[in-house]
């Protein structure tokens, strides 16, 4: 097995192209979702952008340690490795793992020139966050590996060593689901539906309804300057995100 510190993947005799263990890498996975996810929604609903500027450089460094010097020195790997030491290593293919690893790393430095570097706030932030967001879910939650399935559309060379064995498997082999199963996940959700009409029919009212009114009556007087700057897009009266423009641009 070689060490070399530039290097991605493993090198070992059993198998014929580097490979990475899958456990630290979806263990790693799961940590840098909860991050980008509790990050994401205090952007979304206090409008404090500060703590994803963090992730996104912290994400970048992360990620560039991985592709371009060694995933054995990046950080959430090592914590991910940590973590899963006293489990049995499943070993996936480096190659596939890399160009999936890139599609992140072109992301988040799209993200570091939107968000960190140029302040912009808009769909398109929206947009690039529910993508890293989604790609890392499935990686952590179900063992996907989407951009390792994107990694065969333009490769001759097929995966191999895919996670769960999906390379090997032969077509028309998966574990489907029944009827049956399919009828409980419907009824379930319409039942959380139904649920969830009751619970908002029956809340109270909260007391800022009350107090808006006097708000608006002690309101200070708007600067004309500011009034142009706060003033909503149309793509976010199309989108019904008014509200949520305001919060994000700090406009009262």
């Amino acid at each position: 097995m070689s060490n070399s510190v530039f290097q991605f993947g493993e090198i070992r005799p059993e198998y014929q192209i580097p490979v990475l263990n899958e456990r630290a890498a979806r263990a790693a996975a799961g940590i840098l979702f909860f991050l980008a996810l509790i990050c994401f929604m205090n952007a979304w609903l206090t409008g404090n952008f500060q703590p994803t500027r963090v992730f996104i450089v912290s994400f970048l460094i992360d990620f560039t340690i991985r592709i371009f010097v060694n995933p054995r020195f990046a950080p959430t790997l090592i914590v991910g490795q940590w973590m899963v030491c006293n489990q049995q290593p499943e070993w996936s293919g480096a190659p596939q793992k890399r160009f999936a690893w890139g599609i992140g790393f072109v992301l988040a430095a799209a993200m570091l020139y939107l968000v960190v570097l140029n302040n912009v706030i808009g769909p398109i932030n929206l947009i690039v966050c529910s993508m890293c967001l989604t790609l890392l879910f499935f990686e952590t939650a179900f063992g996907i590996c989407i951009g390792c399935t994107i990694y065969n559309l333009f490769n001759r060379e097929k995966a191999q060593l895919c996670p769960g064995g999906v390379c090997e498997m032969p077509a028309g082999q998966s574990t489907g689901t029944s009827l049956g199963q399919v009828a409980t996940v419907a009824v379930f959700l319409v039942a959380i539906a139904g649920i969830a009409q009751w619970v908002y029919s029956t809340a109270p009212k909260g007391a800022a309804e009350f107090e808006k009114p006097i708000a608006a009556q002690h309101a200070a007087p708007i600067d004309p300057a500011e009034a142009e700057r706060c003033k909503v897009p149309d793509y976010a009266k199309a989108i019904g995100h008014e509200e949520k423009w305001k919060l994000h641009n700090n406009c009262k």
